[in-house]
């Protein structure tokens, strides 16, 4: 039996009373006060989530950028040193090995933050292909990562406004981090990277701002409102990124692994493609229900936000148009739902 990895928080998560589940090998707190509470502090307010289970590989040297250029689908080419970027590590077939974001750093280094489950599979894709003047290091251990999302994160850390997708190194109440203007929940917010031994007190001080503590199952209801895939379920390897909607990060004019299946797939037009879809009966879709036109859900939860069932799941074709019905079989009973355009949760202007 796996013995589980604790982030450097599993104490706190505790005492605050989280309900602590297993998570791509990680013991994760899934709630502490509830889903719907938490989803909506985001929505409303601030939420802060530990996320040190993902991560961090860092590649250095002359040929680090030629070397992502050659194995990561958007076009690294374009960052500056403090930009990110999200991006995808593509296999022959064009399908999602992960989906990641990209960070520029100072004198030839680059940070990847990857998915928690794929992390030795990237470092081994990563390391099998790099060449001389590179080198791919794993830098997980050392690291932990905070989430503070919602419209007042910023007030509540205490920090001005940027461009999405850039980073600066900072300070939060005495503890140095890499403030990341990045996040999964569709809200403003910034993702902290700080050493381990410095999580406490950051998530200490985090809390104390006003923050409310959130778990993963907020966080999987809040990116699935505005359509953020989760890779093992909406993506993965067997999935190509132009049916799974994500033509928009592959630089299809340069030369990357999978790229030629790509543009193939795109120049006839994919034979399925990933739609959100809300419910139209009651009912909530679950991943791996059927849907009677094609395809199946690969991700579906109850919305706080609309009060309903929703999901994202392949379909044909010519069944992915906006207002298209869908047939999902809930549990044996066929309940409609009506394609929609993504995102399906809209902020209000």
């Amino acid at each position: 039996m796996q013995t589980l990895l604790r982030t450097p928080l599993y104490d706190r998560h505790v005492a605050l009373g989280a309900r602590m589940v297993p998570f791509a090998g990680w013991e994760m707190p899934v709630q502490y006060e509830g889903v719907i509470p938490e989803h909506r502090a985001v929505r409303e307010n601030c939420g802060v989530f530990d996320v040190s289970h993902m991560g961090e590989l860092e590649v250095e040297g002359p040929q680090a950028g030629a070397v992502l250029q050659a194995l990561l689908a958007n076009d690294v080419d374009k960052l500056e040193v403090g930009d990110a970027q999200y991006t995808l590590l593509t296999n022959e077939q064009g399908g999602v090995v992960d989906d990641l974001i990209a960070y520029r750093l100072e004198g030839g280094r680059y940070l990847l933050i990857v998915n928690a489950a794929n992390k030795d599979a990237d470092f081994e894709w990563l390391t099998n292909r790099e060449r001389p003047g590179s080198d791919v290091r794993d830098r997980s251990e050392a690291y932990a990562l905070l989430a503070v999302q919602g419209p007042r994160s910023l007030e509540r850390l205490g920090l001005g406004e940027a461009p999405a997708f850039t980073f600066e190194m900072g300070e939060i109440d005495g503890v140095e981090c890499m403030i990341n203007r990045t996040g999964y929940t569709g809200e403003t917010g910034v993702e902290l990277m700080a050493m381990g031994e410095d999580a406490g007190t950051l998530w200490d001080a985090v809390i104390e701002r006003g923050a409310t503590p959130c778990g993963l199952g907020a966080r999987d209801t809040l990116r699935l409102e505005v359509c953020y895939p989760l890779h093992g379920n909406d993506i993965g390897p067997e999935t190509d990124a132009i049916s799974a909607g994500l033509g928009w990060v592959c630089a299809l004019d340069k030369e990357f692994t999978g790229v030629e299946e790509l543009r193939r797939i795109k120049a006839e037009g994919p034979a399925r493609k990933l739609v959100a879809f809300v419910m139209q009966e009651p009912g909530i879709p679950r991943q791996g229900m059927s849907i009677a036109e094609g395809g199946e859900v690969t991700s579906g939860s109850h919305s706080p936000v609309l009060d309903r069932g929703i999901g994202l799941g392949y379909v044909p074709a010519e069944h992915a148009a906006p207002g298209s019905v869908l047939t999902i079989d809930i549990r044996g009973r066929e309940r409609r739902a009506e394609v929609v355009k993504k995102p399906i949760y809209k902020k209000e202007e």
